[in-house]
């Protein structure tokens, strides 16, 4: 009796399936490159196993090589469906080689910025979801960190931060220069050794130039901006157009100089070293980034009587945070604001204080038993108006008192007093607590220079925290703070701190700080 010749084809579909998901995955790391050998082998292998023809197999492969908890939270399963997920392994696979053969990140006469601009945007988003997978397939596959390193710091960078200082120019401050930021910071570790002069001259800039860096995106004299949002952009993402705005630039190369400095003790203009890792991104947990996610891909603007929750977690800033600020020779500053070049920043001393802030954070709440003068009804208690920016958007003359529950604030065109009750008093638990309408922080700290009080508000619409600084003994005057929350676990507050006496439309004295939950 004749034998059948052995053939796949024979292979039931479930089996045929079976070996190629392990095939696919056998390798963590990268595309799943061993696939390919199995597609080809014959027509029906190939209807049976390429993407055009098997959403199902390519999406579980999807699951085994990528994070999938945050876009499930933030889209919902019904947009992540199998065809969705395999447009997206196969789009994730082109990035992750061209960032393995170092593409894009060297600036060439045919460089195609929109494909490097949906490139930076796919990791930085990627980072946002990381639970862990995300950042292995980056580092360990795509090898980021070197990718970032001729980026920003190579004479012929795509950043063009080294061809700018050269020749005394400021470099490029746009929507691809703050994503690369966000990804240099993010790809830091304490135990690495920069050495690089050109990186410290470089971050030195972004983080100690207030005049041309700014923080937000959006004026920080501002309280309430109703102006539409204008530089966001759109990357195809989970096969939908998503509209991208990431914090600018400032904020991440803050935080990535503060880093550096924190590593050069031995360094005379850096004294009094503290622990490094104590300013990086806290890895393998996508929750840590829900209100920056909130913060880079809502369209929102703030309305009157509401808080955009997906921009700031109630009750992240009470406690006690211990950190620094740093200031520049004030001659070398005045010679910036004046229309010096970046690189006298190069030449002069940052000298830097460690401080403690002791925060309460107090909210406004819905309790249907207010009726204010703005013509809202009862139930729908009005925040305290917008006020001067210099003072931390409190209205001039008003009064504060604070109490064990929270704050009593006064406003002379008001008929009542708003109470503002502390955090710890309110049920707002998680990233969504629709009831805050506002938020106050009162509180005291310490520093070289002596004792002082803090008080200041978190505007709404995209997190944005104003802090007025002032001492108590001494004439050491008032100070005032801004900056953001970065991360909603173990987040880190840092910005710039400014002098109060310049008016407020015109550059002033600036320095960076940046403040970690006491642990």
């Amino acid at each position: 009796m004749a034998r059948t010749p052995l053939s796949l084809d024979g292979v039931p579909q479930e089996v045929l399936e079976h070996i190629a998901y392990h095939t696919a995955t056998s390798d963590f790391l990268g595309p799943p490159s061993a696939l390919v050998p199995l597609i080809c082998l014959n027509r029906h292998c190939y209807t049976q196993l390429s993407v055009a023809y098997n959403y199902h197999l390519y999406a579980r492969i999807f699951h085994a090589k990528f994070d999938i908890a945050a876009p499930m939270r933030r889209f919902g399963p019904q947009k992540l469906g199998p065809e969705v997920l395999a447009l997206e392994l196969q789009r994730r696979c082109f990035y992750l080689k061209r960032l393995r053969a170092q593409e894009d990140a060297r600036f060439t006469q045919i460089s195609d910025d929109k494909l490097l601009q949906d490139l930076l945007f796919h990791m930085y988003l990627m980072m946002l979801e990381n639970d862990g997978k995300n950042e292995r397939q980056l580092r360990e596959y795509g090898r980021i960190e070197s990718w970032l390193q001729v980026y920003w710091f190579d004479d012929n960078g795509s950043s063009r931060s080294f061809q700018s200082i050269l020749i005394e120019k400021w470099p490029p401050n746009d929507m691809q220069s703050s994503v690369s930021m966000w990804l240099f910071w993010f790809f830091m570790k304490s135990d690495d050794c920069y050495n690089s002069p050109s990186m410290m001259h470089i971050l030195r800039i972004f983080a100690l130039s207030a005049h041309q860096y700014h923080l937000s995106l959006y004026p920080w004299t501002d309280f309430l901006p109703y102006r539409p949002r204008s530089q966001s952009s759109t990357t195809t993402y989970y096969s939908e157009e998503l509209h991208v705005e990431p914090a600018p630039l400032a904020t991440p190369a803050i935080l990535s100089f503060l880093t550096l400095v924190n590593k050069m003790a031995e360094d005379n203009a850096y004294p009094t070293s503290s622990n490094p890792s104590t300013y990086l991104p806290m890895k393998n947990n996508s929750l840590e980034w829900e209100c920056e996610w909130g913060r880079c891909t809502s369209n929102q603007i703030h309305q009157i009587g509401g808080i955009l929750s997906a921009s700031f977690r109630p009750g992240s800033i009470e406690g006690v945070w211990e950190g620094f600020f740093t200031y520049t020779e004030f001659t070398a500053y005045a010679s910036l604001l004046a229309g010096a070049s970046p690189n006298i920043l190069n030449k002069s001393m940052v000298v830097r204080h460690r401080q403690t802030w002791k925060l309460r954070e107090h909210h406004l709440v819905d309790e249907g038993n207010i009726t204010s003068v703005d013509g809202l009804g009862a139930g729908q208690s009005a925040p305290l108006s917008p006020g001067n920016c210099l003072r931390s958007y409190f209205p001039s003359e008003c009064q504060i008192k604070e109490d064990r529950d929270g704050v009593y604030v006064q406003e002379p065109e008001r008929h009542c007093n708003l109470h503002y009750r502390r955090a710890s008093y309110t049920s707002n638990s998680g990233p969504a607590a629709p009831s805050v309408k506002d938020v106050i922080i009162i509180g005291e700290g310490h520093s070289a220079w002596g004792q002082f009080k803090l008080f200041g508000r978190v505007r709404p619409f995209d997190g944005f925290i104003s802090l007025t600084k002032e001492y108590t003994d001494g004439d050491r005057g008032k100070w005032l703070y801004r900056g953001y929350l970065v991360g909603d676990i173990n987040g880190i507050l840092a910005g710039r701190w400014r002098d109060t006496f310049s008016p407020a439309e015109v550059p002033g004295y600036e320095g960076c700080f940046v403040m970690s939950r006491r642990r």
